[in-house]
């Protein structure tokens, strides 16, 4: 149905905004011509007892206590809603009462060091009641956005239905298969059926694409190397994407991704939060708790973003309640100014750095407090160098012209992504800073892709995606960003006080093409499982080792490879009395389907029983409660 779906839907799940945009395929033209790709403005409470449609969703969730707001408060046109608010309101009330605040959620999705499906946010809240899981939220985002559309487009119609249209969902590019599969499985939950993914970076140059409209092909030429840079709420994405030529006509392919960077917009909250706090101290000796620093966290959360997005506005108001008889009037009062503010933002997060440096590691302690596991080096422009150096291999191959003597090459032009770029000297920073790599390297300066909207650009790029797949637009090529492993020990005799080695079983190689399928069978991986018995395996990708090929058991090496859950499956006792199990041996057959989620599964050999694997997002239930 999704090829004749009258609307062709594209969707940005965000850490921070949640924005749809849509295409009346009624409207589309020829390939050649403009797309026309529209925004679907969200209803949502914006003050108790008051609904307004707003061009982005707030991907917050405020969970009422029942005593604070007014009855009726939070009521929806198509639903009577008496605690739970989504939203621009959501955000307002949570900043105030921020144990009952859900926010950020996205980046819990990839973090298996939780339980991504265990109620467990809003993280240490004493909130109960409140908690949801972050998987439980995008699926509560995902229903607003479908009910508002239902209520305000379908009209009851189900062939206009959002369930019942083409939807292109974003995730970021460093998503891992656990974190893909979780958001699919919330999309599902949420009623969608014809659904395909796509990386974020990848819908901003498609947004730039639509906004350039055929033009683009004037903008960028064969052998440029685009530098997608994309600082969100939760995480900074890097990705290549180079341009080719196939047939006389210009090509996109995806080369290199980043590694999974939680470092963004809060980050930066966090860090303005503190420095607030510290003025605080020093000049009125108001010490903070942790209920007033989370509150203030959010507070200064809104303030960034208005500071960012109007240059009129040079200052910020903060309330916080009081937590002690001797603040007068129950308040402590202050204010995020916008003097220093970029000053700020440029030395703690865009530092002028060399493309030999490294981020920073700092050493562990042997005890931390379990939550996501934020970057350790706050540096972004030292993530950027380490990632172009990382990926100069992968680059030459594809493009060889730009190989730079075995440094590191450098992109020739760079669009950028996320809300954190509204402040124009961020963006001026780091083409500062990519300015110089190009001088010291004997290369011309790179160019910046001007013309998308950065609060809509990955939707907007979504949709556009939508419209090609039926022909009439430009598609980047790229295939998995990640090459995927199985691990097992290593054969050796024990020995004190060393671990056997492990070593990698690849499954699925770097580039694998969507509704690809492949086989690992043979003696390299002699699997014998025993029914009745659960099985799990150790689970690692790579965004580097693009020569493994499915079958090849490689070293474990850890500096480019990253291990995940682990995946799981169990196979069903055979029926009868007293039967204890037969052993059954397998092959392992992995399937990246259309829509771009990894499938693993075990085959019996000489027959078609199979078992599929799941990831195990459960693993560490202890440590998330």
């Amino acid at each position: 149905m999704s090829e004749h779906s009258k609307y062709i839907v594209g969707i940005d799940l965000g850490t921070t905004n949640t924005t749809l945009s849509f295409v009346d395929s009624a409207e589309i033209g020829d390939a050649d011509a403009q797309v026309p790709v529209r925004e679907f403005a969200v209803p949502q409470v914006v003050a108790p007892g008051a609904v307004e449609s707003r061009p982005t969703l707030p991907s917050a969730i405020y969970v009422a206590g029942g005593q604070e707001l007014p009855p009726d408060s939070l009521h929806l046109p198509w639903r009577a809603e008496a605690k739970v608010a989504i939203g621009q309101f959501a955000r307002e009330q949570g900043a105030k009462i921020p144990t009952r605040l859900i926010h950020s959620s996205k980046s819990w999705l990839c973090h298996g060091g939780v339980n991504r499906e265990g109620r467990i946010l809003p993280w240490q809240s004493p909130e109960e009641e409140a908690k949801r899981s972050p998987a439980e939220v995008a699926t509560m985002i995902l229903n607003h956005l479908r009910e508002a559309w239902d209520h305000a487009v379908a009209k009851g119609d189900g062939d206009v239905a959002l369930e019942n249209q083409e939807i292109t969902l974003c995730v970021p590019a460093s998503f891992d298969a656990g974190a893909r599969n979780l958001t699919v499985a919330a999309a599902e939950r949420a009623g969608f059926q014809n659904l395909h993914l796509l990386e974020e970076p990848q819908a901003a140059l498609y947004s730039w694409i639509e906004c350039a409209g055929p033009k683009w092909r004037k903008q960028v030429s064969v052998g440029d190397l685009v530098l997608v840079v994309d600082v969100g709420g939760g995480t900074t994405d890097f990705s290549l994407i180079a341009v080719t030529e196939e047939d006389r006509e210009l090509q996109l392919r995806r080369v290199a991704v980043g590694e999974h960077i939680l470092l963004g917009g809060d980050n930066m909250d966090l860090a303005l939060a503190y420095g607030v706090a510290q003025k605080l101290q020093q000049e009125r000796g108001t010490k903070l708790d942790a209920f007033q620093m989370a509150a203030l966290t959010q507070q200064c959360r809104i303030g960034k973003e208005k500071l960012l997005s109007d240059p009129n506005v040079t200052e910020h108001a903060i309330a916080l309640l009081g937590r002690g008889s001797s603040v007068i009037g129950g308040t402590i009062r202050t204010e995020l100014k916008r003097e220093g503010l970029d000053e700020f933002l440029l030395n703690g997060f865009f530092p002028h750095c060399g493309l030999s440096d490294q981020p920073a590691r700092q050493r562990r302690v042997g005890f931390r407090e379990a939550g996501l596991p934020y970057a350790q080096d706050a540096a972004i422009t030292r993530h950027l160098a380490a990632f172009l150096s990382r990926h100069s291999e992968m680059v030459a191959e594809v493009l060889p012209e730009l190989a730079n003597g075995g440094g590191a090459i450098l992109p020739t032009a760079i669009l950028f992504n996320g809300g954190v770029f509204r402040a124009q000297p961020l963006q001026d920073r780091v083409m500062e800073v990519i300015t110089n790599w190009s001088c010291e390297a004997g290369r011309e300066a790179p160019r910046a892709l001007h013309g998308t909207d950065l609060d809509l650009a990955v939707s907007r790029g979504a949709a556009y995606l939508g419209v090609a797949r039926r022909g009439k637009g430009i598609r980047i090529r790229g295939g998995s960003a990640r090459s995927y492993y199985v691990g097992f020990e290593a054969p050796m005799p024990a020995v004190p006080g060393m671990e056997p080695p492990i070593k990698l079983l690849c499954l699925v190689p770097h580039g694998m093409e969507e509704g690809t399928t492949r086989d690992i069978s043979g003696e390299p991986m002699d699997l014998c499982m025993w029914t009745g018995e659960e099985v799990e395996f150790r689970f690692f990708s790579s965004t580097m080792r693009r020569q493994d090929q499915p079958g090849m058991i490689t070293d474990m090496d850890s500096e480019d490879t990253e291990e995940h859950s682990p995946i799981v499956t169990k196979l069903p006792a055979d029926s009868g009395d007293g039967d204890e199990g037969r052993a059954v041996e397998v092959d392992l057959r992995a399937h990246l389907t259309e829509i771009g989620v990894l499938e693993l599964w075990c085959v019996e050999r000489g027959t078609e029983n199979r078992w599929k694997l799941e990831f195990n997002v459960r693993e560490s239930d202890a440590a998330s409660e």
